[in-house]
């Protein structure tokens, strides 16, 4: 039977652990351990029933009697042999130095840790508690509570004897007890009360909730906040109670303080142990749970939550099954939680086992991570608290997330996390690339190798290069044009196309990729043949980036039959390294691409290509006739009887019309224009270009007996021919076309004449009086004479040293002045006078304008 039970027990415990692990996707808020050294010891002969927590130190009281001063560690310091049975509670003051210890039997023990003052009693009872003033060091505070069916009060008086007195009876036994700052709360079987031993007055009481529950099984847990805040829980009832001053007038015969129940709330299970934790609570709960096979209730794991109070409900932040020794065995008054305010550490004690409770660091919150696979928040987790973590390192962690991607078959994203997490650790990324050879991923990693800072050993990137080579050409060319040249041994990766291109020599990949490592090598030579048999774009540019025009020199032909305007553009504006004459000479037996670079020279200067005007006309006339007469008209060094006798030759009339008038022979142009072309229009076009009237004779006779012709003529010849010498000509009875239409334009243009003449007197006339307006204010004007003036004739100066002197002097309207004894006396018929000089130079009469005499 009872190993029936044993193994029942065992089965309850796995599926809680399978339960656990499925609601584990949430991170825990706390993190656990075991106290050992000392407590596992101890706990093996021994079962622990209090404990009490100092900032410095534990100290646990267990069933034989026994109290046990612990390290953090659990290592056992001191040892105190108090009673043969069990030990109910230990209590410290605040500076670790006094401690009081109560036990079963009835014994009370309030002694210094490093002092010699003591006080034993044993009372006829059980002491449930017992609790000593948190200041008891000082002389002031000698005091402590103990309670067993009654709570009493011991104080030292100044006799240094210690006197009690009873704080309350009469309600069954003192199941526990707080004192905080002037305030003692303690719980009974009828609920919780609150004294202030300052006024010596109780101030609250905090009835029970649900009294079906056996206090002695189910024992009321307290806790202190701070000095104001009591944190009650009881069963499955939380009451979070704030202590009050009351206003004065309010006070009558009540006492000063009150208490008000802020928050309250139900859990779902029996609450063995509180501790504030910030604003929130950690709670420790006993659980029990029913078997679905056998229908028994047993006793789970207890559970230790953290819970965000609110006024009428809570909010659980995080639950924990915790897995104590005996859990099976124990009741919910077998576990208590005890805290260190100072370090936020919680102590779960049980009869078999002390679990230590603390706020999981940077560090732990990592650990998760990794546990659970989230590999990219530990990352991004461990960077951002990089200052903080003590037990991971960035690249540890960054390394594990690698190799995880590539379990997981996602390589690509594994590889570009390289550049982050490998940095500038060449050693590291070498191994990398090895691990992706390995798994035949070397594609995957090649976009994210390192190109500057750092570089890797030339194999690598070369093993890289082959891989591509031998099953993605294109990804092979890419990577030649992305990588630089010095990252590999360019000779070797040459050797391996030029092995490849053995078997495929048409490959434009491979080839225009071989060009790119000639380039690379400074192969130029090699690197340009493969360009222009491919007609690649960059042909032009490799030419003018490394100077390649010596190289070039046989492969003009080449180059204009891939790009011919590139072509010529490039070879004109390197004139000084490839001459016109080589380029003429190597298109000698492709006229049709000579013709497209002597035009271009010839459209850039006229000059340049003189002497090769001759060998244009036939090439414009061969291969681009629209272009040969403006070539014709602009050139000044084409001769104009070659070009007129492959002009007649072709038949070509405009251009021979052209070079006909330009040679003077202007009456057999306009005959080639009569009676080739037969477009009046272009006739007198013509004739009004040359402005000859013998022209205009020959184009009247030419169309004296064609009336369209003549109705051209009357439509155009009115502005430059008097119209009445052909329309006296015309026979009477021809019919012409339009011939009140041209009569009427001639009249219109007539008037339009005579218009444009009137209007031109017009402003002939206003200008004129305008500008003789303007020349006589000028003449009205004085002339400035002084010393620096001279006579234009004797070349002294014109003003006389001596001013008393008498002195006449004339000057002109041109300013040049003269002594009037100087100038010639004015004869009878021409009594004005004129400035010699001027009128030598035929500038005009220059009458004298002033005559000074004194």
């Amino acid at each position: 039977m009872a190993e029936a039970e044993e193994q029942e027990t065992e089965s309850l415990e796995e599926s809680t652990d399978e339960s656990e692990e499925e609601e584990s996707e949430e991170e825990p808020k706390l993190k656990y351990e075991r106290l050992s050294n000392g407590v596992t010891e101890i706990l093996q002969k021994d079962a622990a029933s209090c404990m009490t927590v100092h900032d410095k130190f534990l100290a646990l009281g267990t069933h034989y009697g026994k109290v046990y001063l612990l390290d953090i560690q659990g290592n056992i310091t001191q040892k105190f042999d108090v009673s043969p049975v069990k030990i109910n509670q230990i209590s410290l003051d605040e500076s670790g130095e006094h401690m009081g210890v109560c036990s079963e039997d009835g014994k009370v023990q309030v002694f210094g840790l490093y002092s010699g003052e003591e006080f034993h009693e044993t009372f006829d009872c059980p002491i449930k508690i017992i609790a000593v003033h948190p200041h008891f060091v000082r002389s002031s505070c000698k005091q402590f509570v103990t309670g067993g069916k009654k709570l009493l009060l011991f104080e030292r008086s100044w006799m240094s004897r210690w006197k009690s007195s009873v704080l309350h009876e009469g309600e069954g036994n003192i199941r526990s007890v707080k004192w905080r700052g002037h305030l003692i709360a303690w719980a009974n079987n009828m609920g919780v009360k609150i004294f202030d031993i300052t006024s010596k007055q109780r101030i609250t009481n905090v009835p029970r909730d649900d009294i079906s529950l056996r206090p002695d099984m189910y024992p009321c847990s307290l806790c202190w906040k701070d000095s104001v805040t009591l944190i009650i829980g009881w069963g499955t009832s939380v009451k979070i109670c704030s202590v009050k001053e009351r206003h004065a007038s309010e006070l009558r015969d009540l006492p000063s303080r009150y208490v008000e129940i802020v928050s309250q709330f139900e859990t779902e299970f029996y609450i063995s142990g509180l501790a504030p934790l910030c604003d929130q609570l950690v709670v420790l709960s006993f659980v029990k749970e029913v078997s679905e096979k056998t229908e028994r209730e047993y006793c789970a794991r207890p559970r230790l939550d953290i819970i965000q109070p609110l006024s009428e409900t809570c909010e659980e932040i995080s639950s924990d099954a915790l897995t104590v020794r005996g859990f099976q065995e124990n009741e919910c008054r077998d576990y208590h939680l005890e805290y260190s305010e100072g370090e936020s550490l919680f102590y779960i004690v049980s009869p078999r086992d002390v679990v230590v409770a603390k706020e999981r660091d940077q560090d732990d919150h990592i650990d998760w991570l990794l546990e659970k696979k989230k590999y990219e928040e530990a990352l991004m987790a461990a960077e951002i608290s990089q200052k903080n973590i003590k037990r991971h390192k960035i690249l540890d962690i960054g390394l594990a997330y690698i190799n995880h991607l590539v379990e997981k078959g996602e390589y690509d994203i594994a590889a570009r996390k390289c550049q982050k997490i490998l940095g500038k650790n060449a050693a590291l990324w070498e191994y990398e690339v090895y691990k992706f050879k390995e798994i035949g991923q070397l594609k995957a990693i090649s976009p994210y190798l390192p190109r500057g800072d750092p570089v890797l050993k030339p194999l690598i990137y070369e093993m890289i290069l082959h891989e591509f080579l031998e099953s993605d050409y294109e990804g092979f060319a890419t990577l030649i044009r992305e990588w630089p040249g010095d990252l590999y041994n360019n000779s070797v990766i040459v050797q391996a196309v030029r092995d490849h291109l053995k078997k495929d020599s048409q490959n434009r990949t491979l080839l225009k990729t071989l060009a790119e490592l000639y380039t690379y090598d400074k192969n130029y030579g090699n690197a340009l043949e493969i360009y222009l048999t491919l007609r690649h774009k960059d042909v032009f540019q490799l030419i003018h980036k490394h100077n390649l025009f010596s190289s070039i020199k046989d492969k003009i032909v080449l180059l204009m039959d891939f790009d011919s305007e590139k072509a010529v553009d490039m070879l004109l504006d390197n004139e000084d390294k490839i001459s016109i004459k080589k380029v003429v000479e190597e298109l000698e037996d492709r006229p049709e691409l000579q013709h497209v670079y002597l035009h271009k020279l010839f459209k850039r200067d006229h000059h340049k290509g003189q002497r090769y005007h001759e060998k244009q006309i036939s090439l414009y006339a061969e291969y681009d006739r629209p272009n040969l007469l403006p070539f014709l008209r602009d050139s000044t060094h084409c001769p104009l009887e070659k070009a007129l006798e492959i002009c007649q030759q072709r038949n070509f009339v405009e251009e021979t019309v052209y070079l006909l008038s330009r040679m003077g022979n202007s009456r057999s142009a306009l005959k080639m224009i009569m009676e080739e072309l037969h477009d009046v229009d272009k006739a007198i076009e013509f004739a009004k270009e040359q402005d000859d009237g013998e022209l205009w004779e020959d184009l009247i006779l030419y169309s004296i007996d064609k009336p369209p012709f003549i109705t051209g003529l009357l439509n155009n010849i009115g502005t430059h021919v008097d119209p009445i010498l052909l329309i006296h000509r015309i026979k009477e009875g021809m019919e012409i076309p339009n011939l009140r239409d041209s009569l009427v334009k001639i009249l219109q243009d007539y008037n339009l004449q005579i218009l444009l003449r009137e209007g031109c007197k017009k402003i002939l006339v206003a200008d004129s009086l305008s500008l003789l307006k303007k020349m006589h204010r000028t003449q009205m004007k004085g002339v400035l004479v002084d010393e620096e003036n001279i006579c234009e004739s004797c070349l002294s100066p014109i003003l006389p040293s001596d001013a008393a002197k008498p002195f006449s002097v004339v000057a002109f309207h041109c300013r040049h002045m003269f002594h009037k004894e100087c100038l010639p006396v004015p004869s009878m018929n021409s009594p004005a006078q004129f400035c010699g000089i001027c009128s030598a130079k035929h500038r005009g009469p220059g009458s004298a304008i002033l005559e000074m005499k004194k």
